[in-house]
């Protein structure tokens, strides 16, 4: 398909959330990446009808979407998923009946959509009127189904730190291993690990053999000072790569992953301003990565 699939150690791409304040199509934003010679993708799924996103004023992709229409698509402008996210809580009550079927559909359209890996996650804060015993219980019956089903489809899912659970590190282990599984894999993220109080490099160094994916995620000075230990994720980075507090973490990690023989995506996670601040994070991406070493493309 051309020089850009060739098997690379690393693999640099975008979530298109970077453009939900820009109102982007999906489409807009493969056009952004072919522009740019960025060719694997993130995305957000739908799962329903949303008038937002019938307009065109939505990055993400609907379920309803043929997947293998929509690869073709894709093709066309030399791009393909790093993966799609289905992270809708599944730490609460409602996770059984809302979170499981969305992510069970999600991994069968992943697997026509040529997404090698799908990202689910907990809530922000602790369910209300269960203990901790409780949600963990919860969650586990519920990873057991979605493995039952990734295992059938051959995706990996993903856990990503960005709740009251995933960004504790015992708790997190202890999720990784509800499943005895190679399909149940972690998505590390630079950015939430380092707002809930955690420091990135020890929670990476505690997971790095179970990490498939990276989200790629700076944080300003004003939000560490504000909310550092008091939030678990944060939903867009008003932070280009290289210009926050998490610079020299994230460069730490990428060593890191280098040392491991990581051959995974590394995907960028922050507000895109229409182009300027998440082409500013490509750019750094690829300069430290060249600093260090890291072939990547």
């Amino acid at each position: 398909m051309g020089s850009y699939w060739e098997d690379l150690p690393v693999r640099i791409g975008f979530h298109t959330d970077a453009f939900n304040s820009a109102f982007w199509s999906f489409e807009k934003c493969l056009k952004w990446a072919s522009d740019n010679d960025v060719h694997y993708i993130e995305c957000g799924l739908i799962d329903g009808v949303s008038w937002l996103h019938g307009l065109g004023y939505q990055p993400h992709v609907a379920l309803y979407e043929d997947p293998a229409l929509l690869r073709r698509k894709m093709d066309d402008y030399g791009v393909r998923f790093s993966q799609v996210d289905a992270a809708y809580p599944l730490s609460g009550e409602d996770g059984p009946m809302r979170g499981v079927p969305y992510v069970l559909k999600s991994i069968a359209w992943a697997a026509q959509a040529g997404s090698p890996c799908v990202d689910t996650t907990d809530g922000l804060h602790m369910p209300e009127g269960m203990t901790e015993t409780e949600s963990m219980a919860l969650m586990k019956k519920s990873y057991k189904k979605i493995i039952e089903v990734a295992e059938a489809h051959e995706i990996i899912v993903n856990i990503e730190p960005h709740g009251h659970f995933t960004t504790k590190p015992k708790f997190m282990e202890e999720m990784l291993a509800f499943v005895d599984s190679k399909w149940l894999r972690m998505n590390m993220d630079t950015g939430n690990t380092y707002i809930a109080g955690q420091e990135p490099t020890e929670f990476l160094a505690k997971f790095i053999d179970k990490v498939s994916h990276v989200h790629v995620k700076d944080v300003s000075a004003s939000l560490a000072e504000a909310v550092r230990g008091g939030q678990t994720g944060i939903a867009v980075s008003h932070c280009a790569s290289g210009d926050g507090v998490n610079a020299d973490n994230i460069r730490t990690c990428l060593g890191m992953l280098r040392d491991h023989g990581y051959t995974g995506v590394l995907s960028l996670e922050c507000e895109g301003a229409s182009g300027p601040m998440i082409e500013k994070s490509l750019s750094w991406i690829r300069a430290t990565c060249t600093e260090l070493g890291i072939k990547a493309s």
